[in-house]
């Protein structure tokens, strides 16, 4: 006697597990979209201008600044809390104005993909510092603290500042903490 299987029972399973990814899947689109929202209204705080990438180095070369250049998420938590915590920071605003130019990279882009590929780096928030030739220069720590935020601008433009520092290659700043 051999095991029966009941097609009736099957199915259900079947139906089951599909109901299911249809639910988690629903749950996963709808708290991305909610997510991209709280992004959104979280980027419209920013009183910087906002660059894309190809236009920011444009801006860099002609006005003699370095780019600082944010791959980033609209749906990413992470992200958000950067840009209330850090970028809405008017100290942070003037620093960034004054000495720089901001590129917002869209992770979820074509754009995003190829800054990934280019700059051999994953996930998100990325920020990187780069002359206005598009070389990568170093990258930034992740901090919240935008006294801290601060402090390390101060030591990239210390270090890198177009004409400032012609050995700034070999002496790379001690960023972070």
């Amino acid at each position: 006697m051999g095991i029966q299987l009941n097609s009736y029972g099957s199915s259900r399973k079947v139906a089951k597990w599909i109901l299911i990814g249809v639910i988690a899947g629903s749950a996963y689109f709808a708290n991305k979209s909610i997510q991209s929202r709280f992004g959104d209204q979280a980027l419209a705080a920013i009183e910087f201008e906002i660059k894309d990438l190809p236009e920011a180095l444009r801006d860099a070369s002609s006005e003699d600044k370095l780019v600082i250049a944010s791959l980033s998420a609209r749906f990413c938590p992470t992200c958000r809390k950067l840009d209330q915590e850090v970028f809405a920071d008017q100290a942070i605003k003037q620093q960034i104005e004054k000495d720089f130019v901001f590129a917002r990279i869209d992770y979820e882009s074509e754009t995003g993909e190829a800054f990934m590929h280019k700059y051999r780096v994953s996930g998100f928030p990325i920020l990187l510092i780069l002359n206005a030739q598009g070389q990568r220069l170093t990258r930034l720590p992740l901090t919240f603290s935008a006294q801290e935020f601060a402090l390390n601008l101060d030591k990239v433009n210390q270090h890198y500042a177009p004409g400032l520092n012609p050995d700034a290659k070999n002496q790379p700043p001690s960023l972070g903490r």
